[in-house]
């Protein structure tokens, strides 16, 4: 999934500086998308914007689940959302205006103590979930401890920090000791550890936001559990098919800043080939194609041309990569790792993206603060005679390596030019394709403990702390793990434990640290990184283009409207 920060008290208002102009996702024209909000006291609703009516959504890859508390993919977190709000959330706006985070069934952002490490939230009251159900204080902690046991692949945002947290994790303890509710007063506190800059924006995350205590403890992907939201989630057809509908009892919430919506419902449909699901959407048989997956290169002219009023690229800080395992050969070889890093072309990788890549070789993007700006330690052109020399002299020719990727386009063509480049320098490489669904929960498992393959980041939250997950030792974890070059550097964490506590609003001030640990990294090569992207903002004639393209959460459904 994605990548941002934010934090302390007063502080997170003004977080949005943390966000530079690159993420703001601007048309190619520069013209604005941003749509008109008005908060007649309580509840947003789009200014002026036709009421009710549907829409279809195409998406060439499934969510890897529609349960919010497993969900960690573009796909999932569109329709969760605006379906499971959090005692946090963001801002209904396009870029910098979007990261600003604001109190969603909190009723004010949260007090947060001198030394960071204590959160105060008091609850709206009145609150209902989508089916009736009363909202609790005490839903909260079940819902992060649902969210630990079920469990979330970035849930180490939680158990790295809040007090208990780890220890629940573990099976040591029956509670996260760290949080506690009281339905009385609506009050929750939250207790860390440590001080962490970028909790509040944890906090926002849809996986934290509450579901009704009692909810199962297991995977409610194919009827997921009622949340407070705008819309809610139903018809799910596994794999197939779900819609977001509207959710009749929101508006009486009354809840400042959050869109009450347009549309009656958006049904979305899955699509696996790209290319059917571009060409419908621009013959108007669709209405919206999936800001995840790529535009095919063929029909890009014939888009550009024919609907450049409904086309626009949006630029998103994100981190595109090869996974190197560093625990097993041959990738605990640093030296090997250099090799990939030395051959790797990233303008043929560019090409493949049909020019909706920047190419980079460093893991924090440009976009987010501590973006490096030193040249590639192993050069930017690439070097084959070279990498094929390294692998020779460390007696690796013909190793055996499997190299794991997904079937959608253009990832398969990625893994494509990836495994004939690591057989052009000296090794046996073999690809394993697996379907885009089940791609990183599989990868994600120590079971299967992966050599090397395709991976992505796309910020969570506007702060290299989120894109440094990736890289934290604490990240690895049996089961959707995120870690998956498994990286474990003394350097590294001592340096987290450091900047990860430095509140958003002062990120600036430890930007040449971030820019420092990020050339280290890139120095070590523990990961191939090849680029970031822009993605495609691609609607039908249908609706209007004028709906908010977040900086977080791409298409906001919220603010869709029929012309």
């Amino acid at each position: 999934m994605r990548t941002w920060a934010r934090i302390v008290g007063a502080m997170l208002v003004a977080l949005a500086l943390a966000v530079t102009v690159a993420a703001c996702g601007g048309d190619d024209d520069g013209g604005s998308t941003s749509a008109s909000t008005t908060s007649g006291g309580g509840g947003a609703t789009t200014g002026g914007a036709r009421q009710g009516g549907t829409a279809t959504v195409l998406m060439g890859t499934a969510p890897d689940y529609l349960d919010p508390q497993l969900a960690y993919t573009t796909q999932a977190v569109e329709p969760h959302w605006i379906s499971y709000t959090g005692l946090l959330t963001y801002r209904h706006e396009e870029g910098q205006a979007g990261t600003e985070l604001i109190p969603g069934l909190a009723d004010a952002l949260p007090r947060i103590s001198q030394d960071g490490r204590t959160y105060d939230f008091t609850l709206r009251r009145d609150l209902r979930y989508s089916d009736g159900t009363p909202v609790r204080a005490t839903d909260f902690p079940y819902s992060v401890e649902r969210m630990i046991k079920i469990p979330w692949g970035g849930r180490s945002f939680v158990t790295n920090y809040v007090v208990g947290a780890q220890e629940f994790d573990e099976g040591r303890a029956r509670r996260v000791s760290g949080i506690t509710a009281s339905d009385a007063t609506g009050r929750i506190t939250i207790r860390l550890r440590e001080a962490y800059g970028a909790f509040s924006n944890v906090l926002a995350f849809p996986a934290l936001a509450l579901v009704p205590s009692g909810t199962p403890i297991r995977n409610l992907s194919a009827d997921p559990p009622p949340g407070v939201g705008a819309y809610m989630l139903t018809d799910v057809v596994p794999n197939r098919s779900f819609t977001v509908r509207r959710n009749p009892a929101f508006a009486a919430f009354r809840i400042p800043d959050i869109p009450l919506g347009n549309l009656d419902a958006i049904n979305v449909r899955i699509v696996s080939n790209t290319n059917s699901e571009a060409q419908q959407v621009l013959n108007n048989q669709a209405d919206i194609f999936d800001p995840g997956d790529t535009l095919p290169p063929a029909l890009l002219p014939q888009i550009e041309s024919q609907a450049r009023d409904r086309f626009a690229r949006k630029p998103v800080p994100s981190t595109f990569y090869f996974f190197l395992n560093t625990t097993k050969p041959p990738f605990d070889n640093q030296k090997a790792r250099e090799a990939v890093n030395m051959a790797l072309d990233r303008d043929a990788l560019v090409r493949l993206s049909s020019g909706f890549f920047s190419p980079s070789c460093f893991f924090i993007p440009e976009g987010i603060v501590g973006h490096p700006d030193a040249e590639c330690p192993y050069g930017d052109t690439p070097d084959i005679e070279g990498a094929r020399r390294i692998i020779s002299d460390e007696g690796l020719e013909g190793t055996r390596v499997v190299v794991w990727g997904q079937e959608r386009s253009p990832r398969k063509e990625y893994v494509d030019y990836y495994t004939d480049m690591l057989n052009r320098i000296g090794f046996d490489a073999q690809q394993r394709i697996i379907a885009d669904t089940v791609y990183f929960p599989t990868i994600g498992n120590e079971r299967t403990d992966p050599q090397t393959g395709f991976a992505n980041w796309l910020q969570d939250f506007p702060n290299p702390s989120d894109f440094y997950l990736l890289l934290d030792a604490r990240s690895i974890q049996p089961t959707n793990n995120q870690n998956f070059s498994k990286v474990d550097d003394p350097h590294i964490q001592r340096e987290l434990l450091r900047l990860n506590a430095v509140p958003a609003t002062e990120l600036d001030s430890v930007a040449d640290e971030w820019r420092a640990l990020d050339e280290y990294t890139a120095q070590r090569a523990y990961n191939a990184v090849f680029g970031s992207i822009s993605v495609p903002k691609f609607f039908s004639d249908k609706l209007n283009f004028d709906s908010v393209f977040h900086p977080l959460y791409f298409n906001d459904w919220s603010t869709l409207s029929l012309k």
